[in-house]
């Protein structure tokens, strides 16, 4: 009899009067916004504006929970399609059942789409939100611990997790993966901002040290988890995902870094004229404007398209804002701390 466990909390349901709180969904909407707090802090310091990373967010997080919750149901389209099943359920979300490796994959989709209204690339902004993914992550992995689900193999350890009688649970105490998984990836935060300070990350390197992080935790958690899934050669099918993703991971970061080293320079376009009357958006920022004190007469050091404070070239064309927003540091110096 094992005399010390983490118990499970007798529902994952909080009624607040006619709105029941679902704990799971509770997890998942606290992580969120904590990763967008952890990413905008982090966007501000290296030279973005703030509010970009929420603005981007609104595209990337339902992208991104649609993406996980397609993962999930076809990876276990058992649990809903089969007979004896209610397909609909697939519809319910709060009852659990997101796959990061959807949320990511199509989340990325609709951060992409941001960055492109926003005129900002994508690796950049990827690398600020990326260690407020994994805090995000962390947090939302206890909503498993509210709908008692995806924990491991049965064990007497003293911080094993209870277990209570259920449709497909069977009483007792078990590994708690939700809590490895958890710590892991508060640990992966740790590491990628530490990273990031030391070696001054950038082109989408400091994101894809978070995936490839994840993945060498989520690869030996995954294998001690009993609930069912699919097996690929006597292995779990999101243990092959994450040896793949990993190793994808990893190239990448090679790669990036002989193509493209250093860490770009954020530079956001400038806003847009107002229509109508030709006026610069006052949120355009300090940068958007040079002092002319002191130029010789007939030359224009105000900033152009894109706030760059270059000359248009002989000839009146203009040669338009860049293709890449961002531009590497020959000499890159170190970078105030980051408080993430």
């Amino acid at each position: 009899m094992n005399l010390a466990f983490i118990p499970s909390p007798s529902t994952g349901v909080i009624e607040l009067g006619p709105i029941p709180l679902r704990g799971y969904a509770f997890c998942i909407i606290i992580g969120v916004f904590v990763a967008v707090w952890i990413g905008n802090k982090r966007w501000i310091a290296r030279g973005g504006k703030a509010g970009t990373v929420a603005d981007i967010a609104v595209w990337a997080v339902p992208f991104g929970l649609v993406g996980g919750r397609l993962y999930h149901v076809v990876t276990d389209y058992q649990l809903y399609f089969s007979d004896g099943e209610n397909w609909v359920d697939a519809f319910k979300i709060w009852e659990g059942g997101l796959g990061i490796w959807g949320a990511i994959a199509l989340g990325a989709v609709g951060a992409w789409i941001g960055c492109r209204r926003r005129g900002i690339p994508l690796p950049a902004w990827a690398d600020a939100l990326a260690p407020g993914i994994a805090v995000a992550q962390a947090i939302g992995r206890w909503g498993n611990w509210f709908n008692q689900e995806l924990y491991g193999k049965p064990t007497d350890v003293p911080w094993a997790l209870e277990i209570s009688e259920g449709a497909n649970r069977v009483a007792g105490t078990y590994h708690p993966t939700f809590l490895y998984e958890s710590l892991w990836c508060v640990g992966v935060a740790l590491l990628v901002i530490w990273a990031d300070r030391r070696f001054e990350l950038g082109h989408g390197r400091a994101f894809a040290l978070y995936v490839a992080a994840y993945c060498a935790g989520r690869g030996w958690i995954e294998y001690m988890r009993v609930d069912e899934a699919h097996h690929v050669l006597g292995l779990r099918l999101n243990v092959w995902t994450a040896i793949i993703v990993f190793a994808l991971a990893v190239t990448y970061i090679v790669v990036s870094a002989k193509i493209r080293p250093g860490r770009e320079e954020i530079v956001e376009p400038a806003a847009a004229e107002r229509a109508g009357d030709g006026t610069p958006d006052a949120g355009s920022g300090a940068e958007d404007t040079q002092d002319t004190e002191g130029a010789p007469d007939g030359q224009d050091t105000g900033g152009g398209a894109g706030g760059t404070g270059a000359e248009a070239p002989a000839g009146g064309a203009d040669p338009g804002p860049s293709d890449e927003d961002t531009t590497p540091r020959k000499d890159a110096s170190p970078q105030k701390a980051e408080k993430s």
